[in-house]
């Protein structure tokens, strides 16, 4: 098989090859993340966005960004106003994984859940 090599003049991106052997994420979500990476950090990350300068539609890449989101390549906070409403949502985007153990070293403490809960008006 031939070896191509491709003249980098300018205008390329450098990346780790963390995403690009991971074995776990479809040739489709490596090639998304790699475009994601590529694109300057003031890009608004839309999923309209991202179907739009590409050939899949928007159920596609909904569909390879939860996978991108399974594999914690990439993270979504929702950003909630005084009132409690979602106004936003910021997504992060990593070139390796995130382990995502923080929800157990800091629990939430308001309003916990109950293993065992009282009833209100026990049955007799």
């Amino acid at each position: 098989m031939p070896v191509f090599r491709v003249e980098k003049v300018k205008d390329y991106t450098i990346m780790p090859n963390t995403h690009l052997r991971n074995r776990q994420l479809s040739l489709r979500a490596k090639g998304l993340l790699c475009q994601m990476l590529s694109l300057p950090p003031e890009w608004n990350f839309t999923l309209q966005g991202l179907a739009y300068i590409n050939k899949e539609g928007l159920d596609a890449i909904t569909t390879i960004i939860h996978e991108l989101e399974r594999a914690e390549y990439i993270t979504r906070n929702r950003i909630r106003d005084e009132k409690g409403l979602l106004r936003e949502m910021k997504c992060t985007v990593y070139s390796s994984p995130r382990l995502n153990d923080s929800y157990d070293n800091n629990p939430i403490a308001e309003n916990p859940t109950l293993d065992f809960p009282t009833q209100e008006k026990p049955m007799q």
